[in-house]
């Protein structure tokens, strides 16, 4: 089997107030570190059963996320991916790993770059330290462009970044400076996304007792939409929801992921999901989001198996395939479903081409702005 990995790194120095994704603390002196050594063990432990159990051939694309995979310091991830390395058929040709500026120190830069890692994925967010502050995100915007010069000479032409549109004290005026500020260090890429507040956040328990606001959904669209077309301006072309890159450098890995092509995953609340093309169907597996259960057992035997037939699996190749550029990949979902995407949902692509959202079969960039429209009436037309 030829597919991507993922792993997760689930821990962090702090939190901040909107992230929802799965983390445990990182500090606390030595029980900490030995915790943090078991886990390389245990997630290398956990890929090597992977690779036997599905008989991988090869890996395509690999990408370390988190939490903050930077908190593992330098000698933790040159251990991590050197076992990698000595996997048989791991030769990404894309390597991705994300960092936080806090903690993405030199000597952990060039341990990933010695180690085969080819792209860095830095969180940035804002440079605006009075929304920074208001949502506990670690670090001050002072550090930002100190690590941004760093990270673009260790890669030049070779990382991405991340912006946030809608937080708190942000307007238009302070996005197109954020914008203005990171494209300084030329980033190949950039992701924009619109903030999202999950109810059970720290962010939305502040919202919902009103002890702190955000700019309404208008001008938070206002703000994402200047972002857009400020990064189009400088000759990045979108090509999802909210990634932008120059020509070529678009992530490989992410795109796995919305074409649902198989991907493995590794570590607590990580999932993979393998794609038998066959049979038009796959397995997805997801780990419980508890670091103390996988260290106890890094292995599918902890995981969670869930079975996709085929109209769970068509569903997801749309929904995830329309937040690509030119949807989803039509010969494969025609040889993965023997059938077109017209075919499924004839009507809904008929209204929204006379809408002027499609040109002959592909959408066009404006259906992204109302994604959302599009799919919940795919969805009520779909024939499986």
């Amino acid at each position: 089997m030829i597919c991507s990995l993922y792993i997760h790194i689930p821990f962090c120095a702090s939190f901040c107030d909107y992230c929802d994704f799965y983390s445990v603390g990182a500090e606390g002196g030595s029980a900490v570190d030995r915790r943090l050594d078991a886990y390389v063990d245990a997630v290398l432990a956990d890929i090597k059963h992977q690779f036997e159990f599905f008989d991988v051939k090869e890996i395509s694309t690999a990408y370390i996320g988190g939490g903050t995979p930077s908190v593992l310091g330098a000698r933790r991830i040159r251990r991590l991916l050197g076992g990698l390395n000595s996997l048989p058929g791991f030769s990404p040709c894309e390597f991705t790993i994300e960092a936080n500026p806090e903690s993405a120190a030199e000597d952990f830069l060039t341990a990933c770059r010695e180690s085969g890692v080819n792209r860095i994925s830095l969180g940035v967010q804002s440079f605006h330290e009075p929304s920074r502050r208001l949502v506990n995100r670690a670090g001050g915007a002072g550090i930002l462009e100190e690590r941004l010069a760093l990270v673009s000479r260790i890669f030049p032409g070779a990382f991405s970044a991340d912006l946030i549109t809608g937080l708190p004290l942000q307007t238009e005026g302070v996005v197109l400076n954020d914008i203005e500020k990171l494209l300084a260090f030329n980033p190949a890429h950039v992701s924009l996304y619109s903030l999202t507040v999950e109810g059970e956040t720290p962010l939305g328990r502040k919202i919902k007792t009103r002890t702190l606001s955000l700019p309404d959904r208008d001008e938070a669209d206002v703000q994402w939409i200047a972002g857009r077309d400020a990064l189009e301006n400088a000759g990045y072309e979108q090509y999802e929801v909210s990634n932008f890159a120059f020509p070529g450098k678009q992530c490989r890995h992410n795109t796995a992921y919305w074409q649902m092509k198989s991907w493995l995953g590794a570590g607590p609340a990580a999932s993979g999901t393998v794609v038998d093309e066959k049979s038009a169907a796959a397995k997805r597996f997801t780990f419980p989001a508890d670091v103390d259960a996988y260290l106890k057992e890094p292995s599918l035997r902890s995981a969670d198996c869930e079975e996709l037939d085929r109209a769970a699996l068509m569903r997801e190749s749309l929904l995830m395939g329309f937040r690509y550029c030119n949807g989803p990949d039509p010969q494969l979902f025609r040889q993965r479903f023997g059938c077109t995407i017209e075919d499924c949902i004839p009507q809904t692509t008929a209204r929204w081409r006379e809408r002027g959202f499609f040109n002959g079969n592909n959408p066009t960039q404006s259906l992204m702005l109302f994604l959302n429209s599009f799919l919940s009436e795919a969805f009520l037309e779909l024939k499986i």
